[in-house]
C-alpha cells in the first residue's frame, strides 16, 4: 500500500523530500510522479507556458494510468501557483472515490475547479520557496492528514455499487427536500443530496455520469439561472442532460431568482428589482418574465433529450421560500410564465402546493416511483 506524491521536483525538491520524510516516519510508503514543466530555467512566453502546463498534465495522467495501481491508497500533491494548477487537473482525472490532498499556495476560490472532485486543500500561507517555520508547519499538517487518511480510510468500492437517489436542494427549498428525503429513506432508499448553488451541480452532474444514481429528483434546478442568466457557477455543461439515461423527476425549486453577492456590491439594475438578503454574503434577486422563459426553454430542450422516463411537477404555490404570499420575491405571474413556456416542450403536472409543502414532496416521490416502474418496464433493444 502506498501514497502517490505529485510535485514539481525541479522547483520543489526540498519541500517534496521533507514531506516524504514526514510520511515515511508515519509508516506511509511513497511513490512519486514529477509534474514539472522542465523549462530548464528558460523564461517561457505566456503561450509556451500554457502549452507546457497542458503537456505536463497529460504526461502525468499518462504516467499514473500506466503504472501499477493495485496498492495505491491515495494521492497527495505539492504545488505553487503553476504547479498547483497542474496538480489540480491531474487530481481531477482520478477516481472520485480516491482520497486526494493538495498542498498549495494558490490564493483562490477553489469551488470553480474542485466542485466535482473530492480534494482536501492544505494552504501553505507562505510561498513554497524553500523550508521555513511556516512551510514546515503546512507540510507537517499535510503529512498528518495524509497519514491519517492512509491508515484509517477503508476502500468502499466504486460509487456505482451502491446507487442512490440523487436530489438537488438549497436552503430556500430545504423543508421540501427534507420531507422528500424522509419519504425516500422510509422506503429503504439511499439519498444523496447536492447543493444547487452553482457548484454542487457540477458534482451532481459527474455523479450521474459515473453510475452513482439509480434515479434523480432535480427538486431545485436553480442553476438554470446561475448558468444562463447571472451569478457564479462552476463549469457544468451537462447539468441538465447528463442524467438523461436515468428515471427523473424535475420540479421548479429556485428557478425564480438569481443568486448574487453582497447587496452593496450588486449592480443597480438588479438592486432595483424585488430582492432580499439570503445571508450577509448572498442576495436573491427576482427573475424577469423573459428570464423565466429563457430558463424554461433551456430546461425543456434538455428534458426532451432524455432517453429515460421524465416527470415534471410544477408547484404553483411558489418556487422558493420567499415566493409565497407576503414573501420578498412572491410572483404568481412568473410561475405561470415558467410553467406555460416549459409545457410547450414537455408535458407537466401543475400542483397547487408550494415547493416546501410536504404534499409536493410526496407527489415528487410518487412521480419518481412511476418513472422507475416505467423505466423498468420499457422494452429493451436486441
Amino acid at each position: 500500500m502506498s501514497v502517490l506524491l505529485l510535485a514539481t521536483f525541479d522547483t520543489k525538491q526540498q519541500e517534496a523530500d521533507y514531506l516524504i520524510t514526514a510520511l515515511t516516519a508515519l509508516g506511509v510508503s511513497v511513490e512519486t510522479c514529477d509534474i514539472s514543466l522542465h523549462a530548464g530555467g528558460v523564461q517561457w512566453s505566456p503561450d509556451d507556458k500554457l502549452a507546457g502546463m497542458v503537456k505536463a498534465t497529460e504526461r502525468a495522467i499518462t504516467e499514473i494510468s500506466n503504472a501499477p495501481q493495485t496498492g495505491r491508497r491515495m494521492v497527495v500533491a505539492i504545488g505553487g501557483g503553476t504547479g498547483g494548477q497542474i496538480a489540480l487537473r491531474v487530481l481531477q482525472s482520478l477516481p472520485v472515490s480516491m482520497p486526494k490532498v493538495l498542498v498549495t499556495t494558490l490564493p483562490f476560490d477553489p469551488r470553480y475547479i474542485i466542485a466535482d472532485s473530492s480534494i482536501v486543500l492544505v494552504p501553505t500561507i507562505a510561498d513554497l520557496c524553500g523550508l521555513n517555520a511556516t512551510t514546515r508547519a503546512a507540510l507537517d499538517q499535510a503529512a498528518a492528514i495524509t497519514g491519517g487518511l492512509f491508515h484509517a480510510t477503508l476502500p468502499t468500492g466504486p460509487a456505482a455499487l451502491t446507487p442512490s437517489i440523487g436530489v438537488t436542494s438549497l436552503g430556500v427549498t430545504g423543508p421540501g427536500t427534507d420531507a422528500l428525503c424522509s419519504r425516500l429513506k422510509a422506503t429503504g432508499e439511499e439519498v444523496t443530496v447536492f447543493h444547487a448553488n452553482g457548484f454542487g451541480g457540477a458534482a451532481f452532474t459527474r455523479w450521474a455520469s459515473i453510475g452513482a444514481f439509480k434515479a434523480v429528483i432535480d427538486y431545485t434546478p436553480h442553476e438554470l439561472t446561475r448558468c444562463y442568466i447571472a451569478g457564479v457557477n462552476a463549469d457544468m455543461p451537462g447539468r441538465f442532460t447528463a442524467m438523461g439515461h436515468l428515471p427523473r423527476v424535475v420540479l421548479a425549486g429556485g428557478v425564480n431568482f438569481i443568486g448574487l453577492g453582497e447587496p452593496a456590491l450588486i449592480p443597480d439594475h438588479y438592486r432595483a428589482r424585488p430582492h432580499y438578503s439570503h445571508s450577509p454574503l448572498f442576495t436573491h434577486v427576482q427573475c424577469t418574465e423573459d428570464e423565466m422563459r429563457k430558463c424554461a426553454d433551456i430546461l425543456g430542450a434538455a428534458l426532451k433529450e432524455a432517453t429515460a422516463p421524465v416527470r415534471v411537477l410544477i408547484p404553483m404555490g411558489g418556487f422558493s421560500s420567499e415566493d409565497r404570499p407576503g414573501g420578498a420575491i412572491e410572483s404568481e405571474a412568473l410561475r405561470h410564465v415558467f410553467a406555460d413556456t416549459l409545457e410547450t416542450h414537455i408535458p407537466l403536472t401543475r400542483h397547487k402546493g408550494h415547493i416546501n409543502d410536504s404534499a409536493v414532496a410526496e407527489a415528487a416521490a410518487d412521480a419518481l416511483d412511476a418513472t422507475i416502474k416505467a423505466h423498468t418496464k420499457a422494452p429493451t433493444k436486441d
